[in-house]
Parts: C-alpha cells; structure tokens; sequence
C-alpha cells in the first residue's frame, strides 16, 4: 500500500435480508470514519437503496464496478451481481443467503489481486450457507477454505476486557475430547501466542489455557485429557519460552478478576469461552479470524432478522470490528517491516576449521614471546648418541662458565 494512501477496508453486505446496510450505514454517518480509511461495500446498488429508503437513513454512495475505482473521502459500493435480487426484510431466503455468498466471492477474489487491505464481513445467515452445492458452517469456514492455504484459522473474540480464543469451534461437545489432541493443542496455543505478539504488539504475553473439565487441579486431580493432552503440552511450550499457564477451570478464571491477570484466554470448546465473553462484553465484542495471511474481522452478533428494517441495530460492535481490523493491519506493518530488512553484515567473516589454523600463533605474537623469554642457553633435547666428554676450559672459558652459571 502506498504511505500517503488511506488503509482501503472490504465490507461485504451479508445477508440482504439482515442488518447489514443498516450496520453499515450508521457507521459511515460519522464523517471522521472517512477520514480513517477508504470503505468497499461489496453488494448491490439496488438492495442499498432499498435498504436506505426503509430505514429512512440519510446514506450515500458512489457506484463502482471495480475496487480500483474506488475513491478516497466517500463510500464506495461495489457491484457484485444483478437488479433482480427480491429484498424481503427479516425473512431468511436461499436468495438472500447466495447474494452474501456473491459478495464475499468477489471479495476474496479482489483480495488475491491486491485490491484492498483489510477484510469486514457483515452477519449472514449461516444455518443455510453454501457455495457451489457445498455447505459450510459459517463464513469464517468457507474463507478458511479459500485463503487458509491449508491452516485452520483460530477464532479471537476480542473485547474491552477479554481476549479468548477457541481450541475447537462449532463441534458437538461428545466430539470435543476426540478432537482435542496433543498436536492440535500445541499449534492452538502457538497460533493465539504469535497472534498477540504479532497482530496485537504484545512483546510477551500472557496466555491461560482453561481446562477441558470442571474442577480440575483444585485439589491436584486431573482428568484424562488434562493429564496427558493439556499439562503436558502446557509444560512442554513452557519450557521452550512459551509464556503459558495452566490448565485452569472455567469457573476460577471467569469469577473475580483472575482473568485480568492474562493478555489472553484459550478455552477447549464453543460455549466454554463465549457465553462468559459475552456476558462480559454485551454487544460489543468482535471476532478476529486469526492465523490467515488476510485481516479479517466481523461483529460478533448474528443476523437479526427480527429487528431488520427497524432502525433499531446497534453498530458499535461492526464499528469496533472496523478499528481492529485497521489496528492489526499497521500493528503487522510495524512487526514485519525490521524483519523484512535486517541489517546487513559490516565485516566478513573468514572461516577455517582446520587444526593447524585454530592452535597456530601468528607471526608477530611469536616474536613476541621471543623476545620476552630469557636469555639462556637451549636445553638439548635427548639423542640416543652417547655423550661426549666436556671440553677442557680455558681461563677465559672458566670465566664464561661462571657467568652461565650465575
């Protein structure tokens, strides 16, 4: 992205017959949100408009056919399919569910070539998505599918005063232990330790990981999965400077202010983490899809069918989801840029490994030493040739003798 250009955010419309334009409309109202970054509304010109009129919003766009056009100090809606769609507000459709599907192709497709920076998706109806005659659970599976390259993405759900991640997501809980394996565990806590380093500039943080059942460790007892899959895997990051701790129980992290203790909360299964996320931060929570190569973030509120087109939807979570999203981005930027260009090498270092280049002693040392040593005579070393009888000394050599001798 070029320094002088407006980070360039993707929000597809999600289901036409939700909440999305509204979600979207309120929280570009505020003139200072254009001034942050440059929205994409990836959905339709018809459906906003419709939209806007029941809503009886005040909202403007700029049509635009590709993301290239897209302008700086507006909102820029993309069109990603026909005039035909029917808009039934509050009602779940097959057609209103493929129209999200639509925008979200469309914008995994622009991210590949480039042409935005950070990713928003609005609330679908996931109880009936698919794609292509394949259904997924949810719209983080089907992007995990086009952009996971072959990772799994970690779930964070992100708030004012938790952070809390998921081992596994949208298993039935007899799957839970299965899942729950040693490997598995190891490259979650890894996954949510890089991701709070990196995507939330925390220099080492501070990651609890709860355990899988209730009550456990409080009096040294441990279940199955705890004692071979959590400890040890807890244990074995540990000692390889992993700041993590545990496992805890559920309730001892969640009561009082225990948890206040970790930058970050990793908890076994669904309705372990976010139903106390929740309670905790209202409406007001947003889930990161960590672990993707794309910033990618939602709201974490559903479709709420029951109160579309009654102006009536709070958008302070798909505002946050905004913020973070453009947070995590320059946080990336920041972490990647010195390791992008490290410093290069001011010497040369010349390398040889042999005997006689490691114990030699450089010329100038060993004159050196020469010259330091006394000065007597060298001691001959042993010959097997007999000895030979000592010169007689003269009166000069006498007089040398003594002198050595001294």
């Amino acid at each position: 992205m070029e320094d002088n250009r407006r980070i360039r955010v993707a929000i597809t419309h999600g289901d036409t017959n939700g909440i999305g334009y509204e979600l979207i409309f309120k929280t570009f109202a505020a003139p200072e949100m254009l001034e942050l970054c440059t929205p994409i509304i990836y959905g339709s010109p018809k459906v906003a408009t419709y939209h806007r009129k029941a809503l009886d919003i005040p909202a403007s766009f700029s049509i635009i056919n590709d993301a290239r056009e897209a302008r700086e100090g507006r909102v820029n809606l993309l069109t990603c399919m026909g005039d035909e769609i029917k808009v039934e507000l509050g009602v779940p459709t097959p057609e209103s569910n493929q129209a999200a599907m639509q925008a979200l192709d469309r914008a995994i497709s622009d991210y590949r070539n480039g042409l935005f920076d950070v990713l928003v998706t609005c609330p679908v109806d996931e109880r009936h998505l698919e794609s292509g005659g394949v259904k997924f659970g949810s719209q983080q599976a089907y992007i995990e599918t086009c952009l996971g390259e072959g990772r799994s993405v970690l779930p964070v759900y992100v708030g004012d005063a938790l952070t809390v991640a998921l081992v596994t997501d949208n298993l039935a809980l007899r799957d839970v232990p299965q899942a729950l394996t040693p490997a598995r565990l190891e490259e979650r806590i890894g996954c949510f330790y890089n991701t709070l380093r990196r995507d939330f500039r925390l220099s080492n943080p501070r990651v609890a990981v709860l355990s899988l059942n209730p009550d456990n460790g409080e009096f040294g007892n441990f279940d199955r999965e705890e004692q071979e899959v959590i400890a040890p895997t807890v244990s074995k990051l540990a000692e390889n400077g992993v700041n993590v701790f545990g496992p805890y129980s559920a309730d001892e992290i969640f009561s009082g202010s225990t948890a206040d203790a970790f930058d970050g909360l990793l908890a076994m299964y669904h309705d372990q983490g976010l139903p106390p996320f929740k309670a905790r931060e209202a409406s007001e929570g947003v889930r990161l899809m960590a672990g993707l190569s794309v910033v990618c973030t939602a709201p974490e509120s559903n479709v709420a069918f029951s109160i579309a087109g009654r102006n009536v939807a709070d958008e302070t979570a798909f505002r946050h989801a905004i913020f973070l999203a453009i947070d995590v981005w320059r946080n990336r930027q920041e972490y990647d840029e010195p390791l992008a260009h490290p410093l290069k090498k001011l010497y040369h270092e010349k390398k040889d490994d042999s005997e006689k280049v490691r114990f030699s002693i450089p010329k100038k040392h060993e004159n050196a030493i020469l010259e330091r040593a006394p000065k007597t005579a060298p001691t001959s070393a042993p010959s097997s040739q007999p000895a030979q009888p000592a010169p007689e000394a003269t009166d000069g050599g006498e007089e040398q003798q003594q002198q050595q001798d001294k």
